[in-house]
């Protein structure tokens, strides 16, 4: 299966999210062992995506993961012709306000040094962080793409959220919800969710409040996200767009 652009009907048809994903869906990250295998088969279609015009793209990683773990999607669009930068803050420690904070003051830097905004490409728990300095810089920031990152809820539908204590959870998602409700993302976002996630309840990363949003199913374990070829190509395609 490749990746599937659903439509409005079914993403009408999708429920709301009910918590964290269940401990059976962590079987499914086991596939991750076979995407690199997916990665050669689909050799031909990722050479021919469309290429870069040398943009800036700042990568940021899922929670609790290194900068390395973007490398090998940084490395792919610069051969495509784009400028893949890390994000520059290490690991993901998971504090989105302060990253949020820090990644603004570089986002906007990158966009006056070329001259233009950047791209912004986010895994997992990098992906919110990657939003919310969209939403703050919609003038900075030229399109956001994710993949396997909750749009609503904060940590609530995932499974770091017993990580964190109730009252902050409740405190997050409340946030969250009050900014999609007075200050919606505008910039466009092309949103990666798969079905066999075991991190992220799948019906959380459905983004049905931005108002240019395009959401993408792939067929990937959460962890194989990273190396799956159709999120690639997906990436490759929305940053291949002219806007």
């Amino acid at each position: 299966m490749a990746a599937t652009v659903l439509t409005d009907d079914q993403l009408d048809a999708v429920g709301p999210p009910q918590g964290p994903p269940g401990r059976r869906r962590l079987l499914a990250e086991l596939t991750v062992a076979f995407e690199p295998a997916r990665l050669a088969l689909r050799a031909g279609p990722l050479a021919t995506a469309p290429k870069g015009d040398g943009r800036i793209v700042v990568l940021f990683p899922g929670w609790k993961a290194p900068e390395s773990s973007m490398w090998p999607i940084g490395t792919y669009l610069d051969r495509l012709g784009h400028d893949s930068r890390p994000w520059g803050l290490g690991v993901n420690r998971g504090d989105v306000e302060a990253m949020r904070d820090q990644m603004m003051e570089r986002v906007a830097r990158s966009a006056e040094s070329s001259g233009r905004p950047v791209n912004l490409v986010g895994w997992s728990l990098g992906g919110v962080v990657a939003r919310e300095v969209a939403r703050q810089l919609p003038e900075q920031v030229n399109r956001v793409v994710t993949y396997g990152t909750p749009a609503i809820g904060g940590p609530t539908h995932t499974v770091g959220a017993a990580s964190y204590d109730p009252a902050e959870v409740d405190r997050i998602r409340l946030l969250q919800e009050e900014l999609d409700a007075n200050e919606p993302i505008t910039v466009p976002i092309t949103a990666i969710f798969t079905r066999r996630d075991g991190a992220v309840a799948w019906r959380a990363c459905i983004d049905r409040l931005s108002p240019d949003v395009t959401m993408v199913e792939v067929r990937s374990s959460h962890v194989g996200l990273g190396l799956d070829p159709d999120v690639w190509l997906t990436v490759a395609r929305a940053l291949g767009q002219v806007r």
